[in-house]
């Protein structure tokens, strides 16, 4: 056979085995049926596989572009946003990220309002996208001065606009039910065993967790992989009793305070729980960019801590999914930088081998 014909017959979608790629319809058919990766040195270690959707490269660059897509056909399909209107989120950045990319190919404005503890590359790449940005005082839920209850109120003081409310807005868990927990599905030919990944929004772990539950039942375990500083650990090894904290974290858009909107309806149909100090999370960041080539944030990272920790309590021979939420690229002046890493006593965790990849002051 001609070789360029069997290169050809080779490129199939990982969703839709055998199919071939097309054309897609601009930014927003990008979106989704993203690969997932067998980390191949953790499998081996565990006995398991240990499989990652790579969600990194979603055309904005992570996993929350499904559930900017969804969050804004909710308001076009409620009539709640017209052409030339707004969108207003409050987000701890790739939300809005993958807000500002859809906004821009939809024709609406963006306005951002964040914690300022969020890195720099995500601020700059929020206002290169065209998006106004508004980074505040970080400060608890209950507080009024909140991000989230900052965007509320703008969008209310504008004619012609919507606060997407990514938190509490279940096209969130939905863009998950009808797209990630299928291609997790489809990818797997059914056979997964475990799904992990943290939460902030909710959207991803309920809306997957949701899905999967629905075809698999028992078969399949769903755990929630926790940071430092949030109460969702404590919540569910309680009996859903406890919302206690301790310490904070260096990753960021994870953790949560309270029990959302996107994740309630499925509080029942998580199995267990995971806590996964920064420590560990740093250390796998280095160990997938040097074993596996694959440069991620902290978020990603900690994912796959968890996933090899629930290959460990489910027993060899199980197949995990987590999320790789995405690139380091949005991190990197505080991830690589022996200073930062210093400064959060995370140093010393990186082994000596892979402090070669420590390349900022």
């Amino acid at each position: 056979m001609n070789p360029l014909r069997l290169l050809a017959r080779r490129a199939f979608s990982t969703v839709h085995p055998g199919s071939r790629p097309g054309i897609t319809n601009g930014f927003i058919g990008a979106i989704g049926n993203t690969p997932l990766i067998r980390l191949n040195r953790l499998s081996e270690e565990t006995g398991s596989e240990i499989l990652a959707k790579a969600e990194f490269m979603n055309p904005g660059g992570s996993v929350k572009d499904r559930a900017a897509l969804f969050v804004v056909k909710d308001a076009e399909e409620r009539g709640l946003i017209q052409p030339g209107g707004t969108v207003v989120e409050g987000t701890a950045g790739n939300t809005g990220i993958g807000l500002a990319h859809v906004c821009r190919a939809k024709g609406y404005k963006c306005v951002i309002y964040m914690p300022n503890t969020q890195s720099q590359e995500k601020i700059d790449l929020l206002r290169m996208l065209g998006a106004e940005v508004h980074p505040v005082p970080a400060v608890a839920f209950d507080n009024p001065e909140n991000y989230n209850h900052q965007a509320k109120r703008h969008a209310e003081s504008l004619s012609n606009a919507v606060w997407t409310n990514q938190f509490d807005n279940t096209a969130n868990r939905r863009a998950h039910i009808e797209t990630t927990g299928p291609e997790i599905y489809a990818q797997t030919n059914g056979e997964v065993d475990g799904f992990v990944c943290a939460t902030g929004t909710g959207g991803t772990l309920a809306g997957t967790a949701r899905y999967l539950k629905d075809v698999k039942g028992d078969q399949v375990k769903i755990f929630l992989a926790d940071p430092p500083g949030s109460v969702l650990h404590s919540y569910f090894t309680s009996g859903h009793k406890l919302f206690e904290r301790s310490g904070s974290s260096i990753t960021e858009g994870i953790g949560q305070g309270r029990i959302t909107d996107n994740l309630k309806p499925d509080v029942d149909i998580i199995d267990g729980a995971l806590n996964i100090p920064d420590e560990e999370t740093i250390k796998m960041l280095y160990r997938l960019l040097d074993e596996e080539g694959i440069y991620l944030g902290a978020s990603s990272a900690l994912n796959v801590v968890a996933a090899v920790e629930m290959a460990k309590q489910l027993g060899k021979g199980k197949k995990i999914v987590t999320i790789l939420c995405d690139g380091a690229y949005r991190y990197q002046s505080r991830l690589f930088s022996r200073k930062w890493l210093e400064s959060k006593n995370l140093s010393t965790a990186i082994p000596d081998h892979l402090q070669k990849y420590v390349v900022l002051p």
